[in-house]
């Protein structure tokens, strides 16, 4: 597993009013969402790199105002047509 790390002083976190676990987390839940919002993770992976279960990864999506499906009107709209 590869590992990143970020040196920030406490005078930020303090600013943040962050521990440095709450930022930690904040930051991997942003990251996860926004991967996810351009398509380059699924809502597992995404939810895996948040630290997240899955639902608890969609509500994460809801709160940041994500479109939970990455499927395109045009592209649901085909599917509702093979259905019939």
């Amino acid at each position: 597993m590869a590992t990143e790390s970020i040196e920030l002083g406490d005078d930020l976190l303090s600013a943040l009013r962050r521990t440095p676990n709450g930022f930690d987390q904040e930051m991997r839940i942003e990251a996860a969402t926004q991967l996810y919002a351009q398509q380059r993770v699924s809502q597992g992976k995404g939810a895996e790199i948040a630290g997240l279960s899955r639902a608890e990864f969609i509500d994460a999506l809801a709160r940041c105002r994500i479109p939970v499906s990455q499927e395109t009107f045009d592209e649901l709209m085909e599917a509702m047509r093979r259905e019939d």
